[in-house]
């Protein structure tokens, strides 16, 4: 799991589609960028002052890279993280030439940002998404405010190997997930009988040849 980029929100932008937002402003549609890895909110961020600079708002609207909040508990200490949700990609709203093509003047402005690779389509004409991809995109995108969720890596009956405290190096198999406590109960042999054990989920990982 990988902490987000801090990057500060731009204004009059965010990272989530509001139930008061239009899936599309009036003329536009939106599409999707291919980017660097990591460069995610680089590249939103540089294109949206980019596009109020030179006066393009006209032409490009929203921008977003979304994300989802993700709660992790070690050592009783809950740690707050986001990760993104579709690595790799920017969705931008733009409006088209009639011929489908990018305006020149916003190609060029895209193409000219470090770590921009191409629009999902054809050369010069990208493939504007479904109206279902975007209720999904908007839909998995937690708004700042609401509850981060604790999420566990392992299920119920995988083979793990502890790698912390009293019972290190045994291995057990998971019986109970906690996400609440962010915890993983184990059962592990111990003297011949099973007994379960609660662990924090750093505190163990996956067995091999399971």
């Amino acid at each position: 799991m990988t902490e987000a980029e801090n990057v500060p929100q731009t204004i009059g932008h965010t990272d989530t589609l509001s139930k008061d937002e239009p899936l599309r402003t009036e003329g536009m549609d939106w599409f999707v960028l291919r980017v660097a890895s990591n460069k995610e909110n680089y590249v939103r961020d540089t294109l949206l002052r980019k596009v109020q600079i030179e006066g393009m708002t006209h032409l490009v609207n929203r921008i977003l890279v979304p994300t989802e909040k993700i709660k992790t508990i070690k050592g009783g200490k809950t740690k707050i993280s986001e990760n993104k949700l579709y690595p790799g990609y920017v969705f931008v709203e733009m409006r088209l030439e009639p011929d489908g093509r990018i305006p020149q003047d916003v190609f060029f402005l895209i193409k000219e940002t470090t770590g921009v690779g191409d629009f999902v389509g054809t050369a010069g004409r990208p493939t504007a998404m479904k109206d279902h991809e975007i209720e999904k995109m908007q839909r998995d995108s937690r708004k700042p405010e609401d509850e981060p969720s604790v999420k566990l890596v392992f299920e119920k009956g995988e083979r793990v190997v502890i790698k912390a405290g009293p019972f290190q190096n045994y291995e057990g198999t998971v019986d109970e997930l906690l996400p609440e406590k962010g915890l993983v109960r184990v059962l592990v042999t111990i003297f011949g009988r099973q007994a379960p054990i609660e662990l924090e989920e750093w505190q163990i990982g996956k067995a091999e040849n399971t």
